[in-house]
């Protein structure tokens, strides 16, 4: 504990000689939410109400009404979102689809930090090394987009480190602790000279978990450092450090989960149990790269990215030890010309990514968690790089038309160490392929717009699936390939403090990748025929009472959040078994998320949100269902004139307030039935922080 109080105190040593500028007023924030909504996921900024396309914003301001120990909860506010933590540190996520891919990690989905992509070249995503205190704001565009972001079947997410619009120098300070021996502490300089403004950001968090051996820890230190030179040219150096240690708790059968759901795994006549075999994971990251954007003329933008990381991963799990050791490292790049002002409006891009993962994966035998004689040691290499364009254009100020276009190459290259000892490098070559999207947005009024797209999504397998735990490389492994039809509509109102935004999507897939399980617990990974993915999405934020600066009801803020999924295995046979018309497992039918924000006098707010999960097949056979759940969560803060120059917030909440007794991870088609991850009961926390 003493490192990350004594990092706390250099932070503030360190600023306290900076000019300090006193903290935004919580009516100030509720200002700029009623500002129009921006993104910045097709390249260029522009009014979220315009964009032809399916997007899902994380401000910072919404991100801080949920708590900020984990990105579960906020994700999980988006519809089409499905995110999951089967233990502390263990995420998953989904858009608009299942599971399957993913026994632990983030596959299938491209995930950028800034510019820099965080999904390596293999198709791996360590989301969970990142400290959710420290980011800024989301976005996730829904849908395949591999028109200018690459392979991927499920979606983008482009995370924003730190505010692109501040300019001004402070230090701040936080400290929470909460149930479970929770405990999270984070800090933050920034640091703005004539043309340079430096970013530093601390963050240790620990937590010894609801369930036996579910301890976890994170130490992390991000860095954005911004040089503005020429005319409006800027240079941004990007990176972050994090070790991340968590363990796994393992899954339990529905008549463990009953009796006692804070267990671990117990040991059975031919496994030990999780303890036992100190069954978790290690994750060191390093990654970083330089961001440059210039502007060579008055219609010409450039954005250039190299980029690289370093990972250490340790897991010793029930049947094995496995270590990997990755480096990856790239290159990321985009022209961007605009029209003169008196022309109609429109955009065209080109540009290109590159990207090389070498990864040593190996194995051995697991002795309680030290690593025993070896099963597999294999060296995998990939390379994935693609090409892309993009045209957009505004006609008659009311008609908004995109088309955009990508080239995908993809190729991985492996050697059996031992205990084959090839001396030699196999070479596995998919064919190029190409991503087109077509997409158009028409304001019949100014504050109604509807919109369509059409766009193909192609996912090559990634590493993890073609070398799983089985340890044997799987050449035969397909790329799933598909074509999404959306339409929707956004409505709002003038000052955009009502919107409502509508999706209906269908999502034809083929070859889709499914995780399979051996009797001995390690997995594979299989092409099913095929799914049928039609959906339905709803999003709704709405002022019912406005902020403003009297009264006892300072504000009223209601979100609601509601997706349909009617995903089903259209072709699926496996093992002389047909699934063919099976729910897609691992996929609730219904989600609904709703929220209140209250805004009282003396800058105190109340927040409380409800989550309402439908039941979920957690076998492909549809035999077996994980129940359906209510969250109830609330927090109420208060907003400390403290001194002229800071501001103090004092907050405290509350998760899971009925006391649902849950799964929020399960183990898809375990072996032994033991398919459930149990979620903490009834939990508090509360915390401080001072920014100045």
């Amino acid at each position: 504990m003493v490192k990350p109080f004594t990092l706390v105190l250099l932070f503030v040593f360190f600023c306290s000689a900076t000019q300090a500028q006193q903290r935004d007023t919580l009516q100030q924030d509720s200002t700029r939410q009623l500002q129009s909504v921006t993104v910045r996921g097709y390249l260029s900024e522009q009014r979220l109400i315009q964009v032809p396309a399916s997007v899902g914003v994380l401000s910072a301001a919404q991100l801080s009404l949920q708590p900020n120990n984990s990105l579960v909860s906020a994700m999980n506010t988006l519809p089409g979102i499905r995110m999951e933590e089967r233990t502390p540190g263990s995420y998953r996520l989904s858009i608009r689809g299942s599971l399957l891919r993913s026994p632990f990690g983030v596959r299938n989905v491209k995930i950028y930090f800034d510019e820099i992509p965080l999904t390596d070249a293999g198709g791996n995503t360590y989301l969970n090394a990142l400290d959710v205190s420290s980011l800024h704001s989301l976005e996730v565009l829904k849908g395949p987009d591999g028109s200018l972001f690459g392979a991927n079947s499920g979606g983008v997410v482009l995370i924003n480190p730190t505010n692109r619009l501040t300019d001004s120098n402070y230090t701040s300070v936080g400290l929470n602790a909460g149930s479970y021996g929770l405990f999270h502490e984070n800090a933050a300089v920034n640091q703005v000279w004539k043309r340079n403004e430096l970013n530093i950001k601390q963050s240790y968090q620990t937590y010894d978990g609801y369930r036996d051996h579910s301890y976890m820890q994170r130490h992390y230190l991000q860095l954005v450092d911004k040089l503005k030179y020429g005319q409006n040219n800027q240079l941004k150096l990007i990176g972050f450090y994090s070790n991340l240690q968590y363990q796994t708790p393992g899954g339990l059968t529905l008549a463990q989960f009953e009796a006692n759901p804070r267990s671990s795994r117990p040991a059975t006549a031919a496994t030990p149990s999780a303890i036992q075999q100190n069954i978790g994971i290690t994750t060191k990251m390093l990654f970083g790269g330089l961001v440059n954007e210039a502007r060579l003329s008055n219609r010409i933008r450039n954005v250039a990215t190299i980029f690289g990381s370093k990972v250490n991963f340790d897991n010793p799990f029930i049947t094995n030890y496995e270590q990997r050791n990755e480096g990856t490292y790239g290159a990321r790049t985009y022209f961007e010309l605009h029209s003169l002002p008196t022309q109609p409006e429109w955009r065209l891009n080109l540009g290109a990514e590159w990207q090389q993962t070498n990864a040593d994966i190996n194995n051995y035998d697991n002795l309680q968690g030290i690593t025993g004689k070896p099963q597999s040691l294999d060296e995998v290499n990939t390379n994935q790089h693609f090409v892309f364009t993009r045209y957009a254009a505004t006609f008659y100020r009311r008609l908004n038309v995109e088309a955009a276009l990508s080239l995908n190459y993809y190729q991985y290259r492996f050697r059996n160490i031992y205990p084959l000892n090839q001396t030699s490098l196999n070479t596995r070559n998919f064919n190029p392929q190409l991503m087109p999207r077509v997409a158009l947005s028409y304001e019949f009024t100014d504050n109604f717009i509807g919109r369509a797209s059409v766009s193909r999504g192609y996912s090559t397998p990634t590493i993890a699936e073609v070398r799983p735990s089985n340890n044997l490389i799987n050449t035969a492994l397909q790329p799933e390939t598909g074509w999404n039809y959306e339409t929707g509509l956004r409505l709002r109102n003038m000052d955009e403090s009502l919107m409502l935004d509508a999706s209906v999507f269908y999502y034809r897939l083929n070859n889709t990748i499914v995780n399979q399980r051996n009797t001995n617990e390690t997995d594979y990974f299989v092409n099913a025929g095929g799914t049928k993915q039609i959906g339905f999405e709803l999003n709704f934020t709405g002022w019912v009472i406005g902020p403003k600066n009297s009264g006892l009801l300072r504000g009223l803020q209601f979100n609601e959040a509601f997706t349909y999924n009617g995903f089903n295995f259209r072709q699926y046979n496996i093992n002389n078994v047909d699934y063919s018309g099976n729910r897609l497992t691992g996929v609730p039918r219904q989600v609904a998320v709703s929220s209140l924000q209250f805004r009282l006098p003396q800058s105190v707010y109340v927040f409380v949100q409800h989550n309402y999960t439908a039941r979920l097949p957690v076998n492909d056979a549809n035999t077996v269902y994980a129940g359906s759940y209510h969250l109830l969560q609330a927090k109420a803060g208060w907003q400390v004139p403290w001194h002229y120059r800071a501001r103090l917030n004092i907050y405290a909440g509350a998760d899971n307030l009925l006391n649902q007794k849950y799964s929020l991870g399960n183990d898809l088609n375990a072996v032994g039935n033991r398919y459930y991850n149990p979620a903490p009961l009834r939990n508090f926390y509360a915390g401080v922080s001072v920014r100045i």
